[in-house]
């Protein structure tokens, strides 16, 4: 059976620190065929020169606009049948897509796939006070780059939401859900999540008022039904 072509869109902002290990974690998978993009959101530091000099990445570079602007020009590039999402400062178990693939080719009707997450501190970060302890401890489901999904999905849910700086993970994925895609969820660690003082929710004190409006909107769209 033919292999579906994978498309892996990595969002990169600032991420010099961490992007190549990021790349190699892609580039180790024991997967093929698979197309490796990376999008660049105006960094100013050495993130352009450490992705150029990874000859099999598609780089594309535009002026800072956000991740979710970032992740849909990804999108709207890519050829894939099936995309993947990495964050540059994540990396992925060596078989996420082999194990992930194999999930949707045996259940066509499934539109997504998720798989297991392991967080881990960076030395010398303190734990910030949204992460629980026993989310360190103990592996949980991930979240987008623990993700492999159709992308017909797109056509029925649309792309991320620009006008969401943060949260724009959690308001696209409440359209999936009202949209009633099926999942599946793998019970293999696929993504190991870094949290690092650089996170762009690491700073965050008390709520996120994006993450409320896109809860309240799910809510909303669920009434209008």
């Amino acid at each position: 059976m033919k292999r579906p072509l994978v498309s892996v869109i990595i969002p990169v902002y600032n991420g010099a620190r961490f992007i190549a290990e990021a790349i190699e974690s892609v580039r180790a998978q024991n997967y093929e065929p698979m197309e490796i993009i990376v999008v660049d959101d105006g960094s100013t530091d050495e993130t352009s020169s450490i992705v150029q000099s990874f000859k099999d990445v598609r780089y594309i570079h535009q002026k800072n606009q956000g991740v979710a602007v970032a992740r849909n020009a990804g999108i709207e590039n890519s050829r894939g049948e099936l995309i993947a999402f990495l964050d540059a400062d994540d990396y992925w178990a060596h078989n996420k897509l082999d194990i992930q693939v194999n999930c949707l080719l045996k259940h066509p009707h499934v539109g997504y796939t998720l798989g297991m997450q392991r967080n881990f501190l960076e030395p010398g970060t303190v734990r910030p006070f949204w992460l629980r302890e026993e989310h360190v401890l103990m592996d949980h489901i991930g979240f987008l780059p623990a993700l492999l999904i159709r992308r017909q999905v797109f056509h029925v849910v649309g792309l991320f939401n620009p006008d969401y700086k943060i949260s724009e993970d959690v308001e696209w994925f409440t359209r999936v859900e009202d949209a009633c895609i099926r999942r599946m969820v793998v019970p293999e660690v696929v993504l190991y999540r870094r949290i690092h003082n650089a996170n762009l929710g690491y700073q965050l004190k008390g709520g996120n008022p994006l993450l409320l409006k896109a809860l309240r909107t799910s809510v909303h769209r669920k009434r209008l039904k």
